[in-house]
């Protein structure tokens, strides 16, 4: 049991529904050499083949305000996002390219030049493996060393972590500094309520801080609640200690708040409130291709939209079995009183968490900010199965020594699972699916957007530059996208437009081109497509892991007709 459990079991508020597992502290040399194997071998999972994938047209629009902040220091572009990920992945781009500078780069440019695209997702694969470390030490605080190790194991290891950690999006730095805050907050707790003769107000200025940064990383401030709430669970119980007063709760707030502005100073820019409310007045993308069916996608239409379900399936499909296992039987488990008060923290995180739930505008992403509860709780059902065998077989034979080797093969059988599952998926890890849900003959079926993440337009634009005439159309759902990779390719002179602009649709001619991306099939372009699959074969198809990702269709005369006279339909 950890300092910080057993300093509130000795209030009386904190039992352990482990303490019978007869667990012995690992040394802390152990620890160390396990966690730096976590981080280690974490990242060079994330960090493989991170060019494999083309960019998205999120990732292109942080690559260009990159760019603008290199050509104009400070501006507003891309400002609907935070300042934090647009300036680490400025950092990155700037090492880069002084990196492929260097006369050993030159000398042998195709194994150590590093693509832009390596350099654009570099700081969330180093942030997300350096989340292992966060999630050791804030599930410690709660449960204890064994289950928090096994958890940190999960998160370096499982398909889900390694994938979203690998597209540069703010939901992995959104996580760090959320971690980071709540250690300091677990910390400062531990130290009120044991060692009452030392002053944990750094912790909370700390905290504070931590949560500054992570407001500057994605706008989801009512995650501080999730600190609160367990704050305040406590303040009703006359032997806690952990009372920080109004005066330095106000203090927490507003260090929180100066912070933030340190952190994001381009939201004192006028361009950027410019960008914040187009964004906000902007129609986005009127569905969502989710099983095979196409929902409605937009935050208003509530349970209109994705289905309540779209979180449970994914975690069911895409969770390597023993992990979903673990799952299942923890999630129950929360609700006992015999786990300790820790339960309430994991309760608030994923409460706080399933807003997405009912929204009718839901991405798989999302989830990675719950992810390591979700590990915990597979921990914390891993370890109730071996308490229950231990005791079973324990009273059967005697023999005590056997919950040491039940634990053992237990946690070692869920990051097995999980290293295998990763290594399958290589180096496309958002493909993993399980066996409960098809495996490989169902990989990118069920969320097909969010699993291939517009990674096959890269090669799409490779072949179309090679056989597009001079100024040709390219019709596709990332005209930005599609017109990065053109110029580079050397076909500055393509067109790229969207596939859901009926005027733009409209003016397509012979040997034009028509990219249908599985993904990117929206009720806007529905109507283009059913008219052009329907007398037309693609000319060529992209492929990845034997899926197929994209058709693209080169224009005859016919098929061109058809495509303008279903613009008027869709119109």
């Amino acid at each position: 049991m950890s300092a910080h459990a057993e300093a509130i079991v000795t209030a009386g508020l904190r039992p352990d529904l482990f303490s019978d597992l007869g667990a012995r502290s690992i040394s802390r040399t152990l620890l160390l050499v396990a966690l730096v194997a976590l981080i280690l071998g974490g990242f060079a999972f994330r960090a493989r083949s991170l060019s494999v994938e083309g960019l998205a047209d999120d990732e292109l629009n942080k690559l260009e305000a990159a760019m603008d902040y290199r050509n104009h220091f400070l501006t507003g572009a891309n400002g609907e996002h935070p300042f934090v990920m647009k300036a680490l992945i400025t950092g990155s781009l700037i090492a880069a390219e002084k990196w492929n500078n260097t006369g050993l780069v030159k000398s042998h440019a195709a194994e150590l030049f590093i693509p832009q695209e390596t350099a654009v997702r570099f700081p969330n694969v180093l942030f997300g493996s350096l989340i292992t470390l966060l999630v050791y030490l804030v599930i410690s605080e709660l449960f204890g060393g064994e289950i928090a190790l096994l958890a940190a194991a999960l998160w370096a290891f499982d398909p889900i972590a390694i994938g979203f950690n690998r597209i540069a999006k703010e939901d992995t730095l959104l996580l760090f500094f959320f971690l980071l805050a709540n250690f300091f907050w677990l910390r400062g707790q531990r130290i009120a309520e044991s060692e009452p003769e030392r002053d944990p107000s750094r912790y909370y200025w700390a905290t504070a801080v931590a949560y500054g940064a992570m407001v500057a990383s994605k706008y989801i401030p009512q995650y501080m609640v999730i600190s609160l709430a367990y704050y305040w669970i406590f303040q009703n119980i006359p032997e806690t200690r952990w009372r920080l007063g109004k005066r330095r709760m106000l203090l927490v707030v507003v260090v929180a708040g100066l912070a933030f502005a340190v952190f994001n100073p381009t939201i004192f820019l006028p361009g950027t409130w410019h960008e914040i409310l187009h964004f906000a007045s902007r129609q986005n993308r009127d569905s969502y291709e989710f099983m095979g069916r196409l929902y409605q996608h937009e935050v208003g239409a509530w349970f209109r939209g994705l289905p309540w379900y779209f979180y449970p399936f994914f975690f069911a499909v895409k969770l390597p079995l023993p992990t979903l296992a673990g799952l299942i039987i923890g999630l129950p488990l929360l609700f006992r009183r015999k786990l300790g008060d820790g339960r309430y923290f994991l309760l608030f995180w994923m409460f706080f968490w399933l807003q997405f739930t009912v929204s009718g505008s839901k991405f798989t992403r999302y989830t990675t900010f719950v992810l390591p509860a979700i590990y915990t709780t597979a921990a914390i059902g891993a370890y109730y199965v071996i308490r229950f065998v231990a005791r079973r077989i324990g009273e059967a034979t005697g023999h005590d020594q056997i919950r040491v080797y039940l634990k053992t093969a237990v946690a070692s059988l869920m990051v097995v699972f999980s290293l295998l599952a990763s290594a399958s998926a290589m180096p496309h890890y958002r493909f993993f699916t399980n066996l409960l849900g098809g495996g490989k003959a169902k990989e990118a079926a069920y969320f097909t957007q969010d699993d291939l993440y517009d990674a096959q337009i890269k090669p799409v634009m490779n072949v179309i530059a090679l056989r597009a005439k001079p100024a040709a159309r390219v019709a596709t759902e990332v005209p930005t996208v599609c017109a990065y990779y053109a110029k580079q390719f050397g076909r500055p002179d393509l067109s790229c437009i969207s596939l859901s602009d009926a005027r733009a649709v409209n003016q397509m001619a012979e040997g034009d081109f028509v990219v249908a991306a599985r993904g990117r099939h929206y009720l806007s372009n529905r109507a283009v497509l059913a008219a052009l699959t329907a007398g037309s074969q693609p000319s060529f198809s992209q492929q990845m892991r034997e899926i197929n990702t994209a058709d693209i269709y080169l224009l005859d005369q016919n098929s061109a007709e058809r495509v303008r006279a279903a613009t008027a339909t869709s119109k």
